[in-house]
């Protein structure tokens, strides 16, 4: 049972547990909604999984657009919500602002770096997990073309689409890597239907295997993939199950445990930079019964090696964000 209380204007609300009270913490997830079945679905279901196990409650909104950040903020901080988590790279200026004004409140953001006392950034290792199906995905393909379709161009998604070109051509150096980009704003996270388009698009020149990350504009990816006949492979959430048997695996983001992390952690917990990748489990490529006829024994036992030896140094995975170029791909 939740009661709604209304605020940044008309289109978008807070919901508000009952009996939420200070010092319960607060989570603001990104444009697309908290149900984009991935990384703001991953968001809330860290935060869900903290409440179910410790019987605790918190505060949420969903943003209707870029300029309700900073007033997201400075709402929770004022009623009292500690920790208050913030699902995206976007609110990196909105909360360089408000952090200082809240030095009492901890702050967490993830995929994103702010440098303030009371703020944990959390970032992950994308290019790592996208190297690992990158790889499986030239495995998989008969035609030796795979494609991506990423969201919003931004570094961050050049990092995803980088990493998965180095992994495929490490499978197969004859293998093409296709590279689309939904928009250059933050709509291109939400349009389905363009995904859609860009994957009929990369089929027609000849990729039998794509991996979207786009949010909620992959759910088109996918669903196009499992109607052209040709696989898909999902991102940040577990996606395998939208479309059993279609779906290679799924490059798993665990921002569901950064959220968790950060609310078990609570009003105290550690400020500072965070890495999450291979090695921590931050990242990680997803088996389970419905993908598991598609990705043979030694498909997986090769995968397996090859994350070994990213976390033993023994392959350096190219990162888009120290580095803005891609020797695997041109954007």
């Amino acid at each position: 049972m939740t009661i709604m209380h209304k605020f940044l204007g008309a289109a978008a609300t807070m919901a508000l547990c009952t009996g939420v009270a200070a010092a319960d913490p607060a989570i603001i997830f990104d444009l697309g909604g908290k149900f984009d079945k991935s990384f703001n679905e991953a968001a809330f279901n860290g935060a869900t999984r903290w409440a179910e196990e410790t019987g605790s409650r918190f505060a949420e909104v969903e943003l209707q657009s870029d300029a309700q950040r900073e007033q997201a903020l400075r709402r929770f901080a004022e009623a009292g919500s500690n920790p208050i988590v913030m699902a995206g790279f976007a609110f990196g200026n909105a909360l360089g602002e408000v952090a200082g004004d809240y030095p009492d409140t901890r702050f967490v953001i993830i995929d994103m770096v702010v440098d303030a006392p009371n703020v944990r950034s959390v970032v992950f290792n994308e290019h790592e997990g996208s190297y690992l199906v990158g790889y499986m995905a030239a495995q998989a393909s008969k035609t030796n073309t795979v494609g991506f379709i990423g969201g919003m161009d931004i570094p961050l998604i050049r990092k995803f689409a980088c990493g998965y070109a180095q992994g495929a051509k490490a499978a197969n150096p004859d293998t093409k890597v296709i590279s689309n980009m939904t928009g250059t704003t933050g709509a291109a996270w939400n349009d389905p239907v363009k995904g859609g388009e860009l994957t009929r698009a990369q089929i027609s020149q000849g990729a039998d295997v794509v991996y979207a990350a786009a949010g909620g504009t992959g759910i088109g990816v996918l669903q196009t993939a499992a109607d052209e006949g040709i696989l898909s492979i999902g991102v940040d959430s577990n996606q395998n199950h939208l479309h059993p048997g279609k779906v290679l695996t799924s490059m798993m983001k665990r921002v569901d445990n950064a959220v968790y992390n950060a609310m078990k952690d609570g009003p105290g917990l550690e400020t500072g930079f965070s890495v999450m990748g291979l090695a921590n489990e931050g990242v990680s490529y997803s088996m389970d019964e419905h993908n598991a006829s598609l990705v043979s024994d030694e498909m997986k036992a090769t995968v397996d090696a090859v994350a070994a030896k990213i976390i033993e140094g023994e392959i350096t995975v190219h990162d888009y964000m120290s580095d803005e170029s891609c020797p695997s791909l041109s954007f």
